[in-house]
């Protein structure tokens, strides 16, 4: 899989985990931690390449395999997306991102996102090493309303100008409280997408090469996943889509369904899916097309599926 390694010790995260929270009193005290390893996933390139016609070979190179036993962490059985516009600064939006993902999920189920079907083949509570759920272990399901459970504005104060991978963590803590989710059991299906505002370089944004990418992180309100998506029309047109056709958008709608299947897939990563190519998204990066859901159309990356062995937009 596609990982990212900080070069930071993890009490030295662990202490800017604390600092992130500051003033702001949590429901019941917890305190975001970063995961024990100190890596992220899913980390898309910023520029995959031209062309939304391209598509990898199918290949036996690239199954997805279950990376445990497990019966809770591998998948989300059934999806809740939370979106966390952080800081005082979303009050500018020059390419209108928050209206765009909170419609492009409140389209992502039913019988008209055909795109989402992917996930339903993966499970999790099965051998490791599995390929093929079959009728076995707890399905992925496909939503039968909106994924979206929630959209805050977090506007205690600015987001930072360039935050760490701790900050981002300590957001998603206080997210998960502000949703009222202060126990493991919610914090199952829950992620939290941390989405900074114009202007800024979360992780290094864009000169990391990354688009976005996802992770967990242990507090008292149990593991919790978590998204980290810059904004990424900052980078113009074309980055983070292999689409040329200018559409501003395209990029960060591509990026957040590629970090969106794979915490799907990969809730606690790296316990879940993964095959040669990486998660689900990492083999399908030159695999874009444009989804008509009952909100709108959307860039929705490929994704890889075992059962059809390659990387389709569609289950």
């Amino acid at each position: 899989m596609r990982t990212r390694t900080l070069k930071v010790a993890a009490h030295t995260l662990a202490a800017l985990a604390l600092a992130a929270f500051g003033t702001t009193s949590l429901a019941t005290g917890a305190e975001a931690q970063p995961a024990t390893a100190a890596t992220h996933f899913g980390a898309k390139p910023l520029n995959p390449g031209a062309s939304g016609a391209q598509q990898p070979a199918a290949t036996s190179t690239n199954t997805l395999k279950v990376g445990s036993s497990a019966s809770q962490g591998v998948v989300s059985p059934t999806p809740k997306v939370y979106l966390v516009f952080w800081g005082t600064q979303w009050s500018s939006d020059p390419a209108g991102v928050a209206a765009d993902m909170q419609n492009m999920f409140k389209g992502l189920y039913g019988s008209q996102d055909t795109w989402g079907t992917i996930l339903d083949q993966y499970c999790e509570g099965v051998p490791k090493g599995t390929v093929t759920c079959g009728t076995q272990g707890v399905h992925v399901k496909h939503p039968t309303s909106s994924p979206l459970a929630g959209v805050w504005f977090d506007k205690s104060a600015a987001s930072p100008g360039s935050a760490t991978a701790a900050q981002l963590a300590a957001e998603a803590g206080k997210a998960a409280a502000h949703f009222g989710n202060t126990t493991q059991a919610p914090n199952l299906n829950a992620q939290y997408v941390i989405l900074s505002p114009t202007g800024t370089h979360p992780d290094g944004f864009p000169n990391s090469g990354f688009c976005a990418w996802h992770d967990f992180t242990t507090t008292t309100y149990g593991k919790l996943a978590y998204t980290n998506l810059p904004y990424i029309p900052d980078s113009g047109p074309g980055a983070c889509t292999t689409f040329t056709d200018g559409r501003l958008l395209s990029g960060i709608e591509s990026t957040e369904t590629h970090e969106y299947a794979e915490t799907v897939t990969d809730f606690w990563p790296s316990i879940g899916w993964n095959g040669g190519g990486g998660e689900i998204g990492d083999a399908c990066v030159q695999l874009d097309a444009y989804v008509t859901l009952s909100t709108g159309t959307f860039d929705l990356q490929g994704l890889w599926s075992n059962s059809a062995n390659k990387c389709v937009t569609h289950g």
